[in-house]
């Protein structure tokens, strides 16, 4: 039996299926050389062993726990945390309070952000997120947590979707660890801002490499677009560690606090294409 045939060995379709519980967490030896988006480790969940890439969501949010152990405990991952304090401090400072905010939280995930959220009073809070287990996920670890958690692609929005976002009439738009590796890309995150009501706040992270000048996934020209063009007003933009890579080097985010000042056009939504 080969290395690799003992480490994936055929678990059932669907982790939730089996009695999961978490036996062991083993990351790779630090001197492993990897981009942050082929990370992996090996995880024993009631006796059997598996590897998993860290952005296969679906098979981590399947196992209670598994999230948080590897990403916080682990790796020290600080983001939902930082980012919602530092959205509260810099909406007090320009007088306003969270706990008049109704969040559009994008990339939900299982929760993490709108555990944060919550914990500084905010009024209401929606998720929406592609894969169907984070929403599982939450309702397993965090019930009742969101007011509405929505599964949809927003760079493929369906028009009754669309209709039922807007109706929460949120003010805030919310994506943290989401933005960058293609979970979530440009247009959704643009169409994302257009669900936001005028004047709104925006609170994000991203990966500092995808908002230099040569980067490619689109980030940095469309931030710089949407600051060029007046839709947003960055007040706060401050690079920080996110969390350690496998190999014990810090992993360095840029976080973003902005006001949405004006509508976004759909001809900006569309310049974006499909990707």
């Amino acid at each position: 039996m080969t290395r690799q045939q003992e480490v994936t060995p055929v678990w059932p379709e669907r982790l939730a299926d089996i009695d999961s519980k978490v036996e062991a967490i083993e990351l790779p030896e630090r001197e492993i050389d990897v981009d942050q988006d082929e990370e992996w480790c090996e995880v024993v969940v009631s006796g059997e062993r598996r590897r998993i890439r860290f952005h296969d969501y679906e098979d981590l949010f399947q196992v209670p726990g598994l999230y948080e152990e590897l990403f916080y405990e682990r790796l020290g991952c600080c983001s939902p945390s930082y980012i919602s304090n530092l959205l509260d401090s810099v909406v007090r400072e320009y007088g306003e309070s969270p706990q008049e905010f109704r969040v559009l939280d994008v990339g939900a995930g299982n929760g993490m952000v709108g555990d944060e959220l919550s914990r500084l009073g905010v009024q209401s809070v929606v998720g929406i997120d592609i894969i169907p287990a984070a929403k599982e996920a939450t309702g397993r670890d965090r019930p009742n947590l969101y007011d509405d958690f929505r599964v949809a692609d927003l760079s493929d929005l369906a028009e009754v979707e669309e209709e039922r976002l807007r109706r929460a009439d949120a003010n805030c738009l919310t994506t943290v660890a989401a933005l960058g590796y293609g979970d979530i890309p440009p247009r959704a995150f643009a169409k994302a801002l257009d669900l936001i009501s005028t004047p709104g706040w925006l609170a994000f992270n991203l990966k500092e490499d995808f908002l230099r000048e040569q980067e490619t996934s689109g980030f940095s020209r469309l931030i710089r677009r949407l600051n060029r063009d007046g839709f947003i007003l960055t007040l706060c933009y401050r690079r920080y560690q996110h969390r350690i890579s496998i190999a014990g080097e810090p992993l360095y985010y840029v976080a973003v606090i902005a006001k949405k000042l004006k509508d976004l056009d759909g001809e900006l939504i569309d310049s974006l294409g499909s990707v």
